[in-house]
């Protein structure tokens, strides 16, 4: 409902910080009823449920900030809003969230809203750039975990005390059993010395699997303490798996899979908890992991601030050319100790690419929309990002400018791109097997036939399977980075090359047969993906079922049933088998 401009238009700004706060409290609510009914999807099995409100709590930021954007253009659009004003709303809206749980949280939303309604980058004298203060202003009011002293006491006792505190409403397969198990996989651990365990009051539910994430505390040492729970067709609730390593923990947080649904009070104290046990996880990453990729992404851009800062005298620190191939559709460069590369998408594709920059644009949108199994990389996008001109390598600078001209503006001081995505910096996988050693370039292998059939399980297929559109992780681990040729696996015609009849269609060198516009012939991947040799036989002997027509049309029948498929984020040794 459109509402009048106050009687007092001394208060306009005063207003206008209000219209952005109770937009940010619809948003806020609207969160949270999502990632509170996440309990009730996993004890109704209600998978296609689960991610279909993952779908839409990512689509839920986007949409309240527009709506709110458009409420303040009707209610200022006699008023041209200054920078003195706007300063004025800043420190209005500051005022009311200064004791919010979520400030940081509501900071972004002001900055989104204050973007949208602009059309500009980042502008320091205006919106919350710089963290302001620590957020730690009222720890304990609101507690994110319960504490159980381990002294003298059973471990058995332990762990029905951490289930007491999640009291499902449906029945457990087998608690005494599963709690026998996870007590005698604790004991043998280590971490059974620890003195006190942490277990965080949230239940974090993604796909078919709710984790009680926790942490041990051991004279200085911190563990990890994971129970992923699952609710089987015809079964009870019963417990996976106990995680007690570092390892096994980074990849459930990973950069590549889908955000958690897990109902959050305080973010920042979340992230700092989860941040004990994994600290070779950036801040931004985690606030990805729970939901606020807005906000990691407002980290991020202070972390890269950092960056800047930190190596503004070090004349090799410059954005160059990332390495590895040349991509057809985007350009790729990065810093040589920045962990990120930024994509932009170039004006024109060199041949045989066909794809439009809109069609790009939709792959990413539905990349960060998909379920992405821990074999895609997920990216921020920025649009309108200043980055200082100075900081450039002329080669690059000259291949940005060239090839991108129209998503570029180079003025005396920045580079300011329109339209850029950025993701974690990988190697290349054709670049990786060509210095790695047998055992390491086996092991890469296996995990690229792996990532292959996790995505077709996911419903996606790569359209281009070319090693160089794979990256290695620092944790060597295999991810899909190239998305302008993905399809839904369900949208493709997987077919077996016809048999010639004929010596003449024999040797021709175009196809005698018809192809359709989605029609893919697996048999043919080998021709292009690797020459002849060692890693090729490799390759076929762990993953030949890959280069098989039968394989696909086999997932694209249950994909088109409705199943979803279990792609675990940890490994097979750690399942308790059940």
């Amino acid at each position: 409902m459109h509402r009048p401009a106050p009687a007092f238009p001394a208060l306009l700004h005063y207003e206008v910080a209000h219209r952005i706060l109770m937009g940010y409290m619809d948003y806020y609510y609207r969160f949270k009823l999502i990632t509170k009914r996440a309990r009730l999807r996993f004890e109704a099995r209600d998978w296609h449920g689960t991610q279909a409100d993952a779908r839409s709590r990512i689509t839920l930021y986007r949409e309240e900030v527009s709506r709110t954007s458009e409420q303040l253009a009707r209610l200022m659009e006699d008023v041209s809003g200054d920078t003195v004003f706007w300063t004025r709303v800043r420190d209005a809206f500051a005022e009311e969230i200064a004791h919010f749980n979520t400030r940081n949280i509501a900071e972004t939303f002001f900055n989104s809203v204050y973007r949208h309604s602009h059309g500009i980058g980042a502008d320091p004298a205006v919106m919350f750039v710089l963290r302001t203060g620590t957020y730690r202003e009222h720890r304990g009011l609101s507690a994110i975990s319960y504490n159980i002293d381990l002294e003298g006491r059973s471990l058995d006792v332990v762990v029905r005390q951490v289930l007491d505190y999640f009291p499902f409403e449906v029945e457990w397969d087998d608690r005494e059993r599963d709690i026998a198990l996870v007590a005698r996989r604790w004991a043998a651990h280590p971490a059974s010395a620890s003195t006190r365990l942490e277990i965080l009051q949230s239940v974090f539910y993604r796909n078919k699997v709710a984790y009680i994430v926790g942490r041990l505390l051991d004279h200085g040492r911190v563990h990890p303490f994971i129970l992923p729970l699952l609710h089987p067709d015809g079964r009870g609730i019963l417990i996976d798996a106990l995680l007690l390593e570092a390892d096994q923990v980074v990849s459930i947080f990973s950069y590549h899979r889908s955000y958690f649904l897990a109902d959050i009070s305080v973010p920042s104290d979340m992230v700092d908890f989860l941040n004990t046990f994994m600290p070779s996880k950036q801040v931004s990453e985690l606030y990805n992991a729970i939901g606020f990729e807005k906000h990691g992404k407002t980290v991020f851009y202070r972390e890269l601030l950092r960056h800047m800062r930190k190596t503004a005298k070090d004349p090799a620190e410059r954005f160059v050319t990332a390495p590895g191939i040349a991509g057809m559709v985007m350009y790729v460069f990065t810093m040589p100790r920045l962990n990120m590369v930024f994509k932009v998408i170039r004006d024109t594709f060199a041949p045989p690419k066909q794809v439009t920059a809109e069609t790009v644009k939709a792959k990413y949108d539905l990349v960060k929309r998909h379920d992405r199994v821990g074999r895609m990389a997920d990216s921020y996008l920025f649009e309108k990002l200043a980055l200082p001109l100075d900081r450039f390598g002329p080669e690059c600078l000259r291949e940005l400018v060239d090839t991108a001209t129209s998503r570029v503006t180079v003025t005396d001081d920045c580079v300011l791109l329109s339209h850029v995505y950025v993701e974690k910096k990988m190697t290349p996988l054709n670049l990786f097997l060509q210095t790695a050693d047998e055992a390491m370039a086996q092991k890469a292998l296996r995990d690229y036939g792996r990532a292959i059939k996790q995505l077709a399980a996911a419903n996606i297929f790569p359209g281009d399977l070319l090693l160089k559109n794979f990256g290695v992780t620092r944790v060597n681990r295999v991810v899909f980075y190239d998305y302008d040729e993905i399809e839904l696996v369900t949208d493709c015609n997987f077919r077996h090359l016809p048999e010639p009849r004929t010596p003449e269609q024999e040797m021709a060198s175009q196809p005698w047969y018809y192809v359709g516009p989605r029609d893919i012939f697996p048999e043919e991947f080998p021709g292009f993906l690797l020459r002849s040799g060692p890693h090729l036989t490799y390759l076929r002997q762990q993953h030949g079922e890959i280069f098989d027509a039968d394989f696909w049309n086999d997932l694209k029948q249950r994909l088109l049933a409705g199943e979803i498929m279990d792609v675990f984020p940890y490994r097979t040794g750690c399942r308790f088998l059940q």
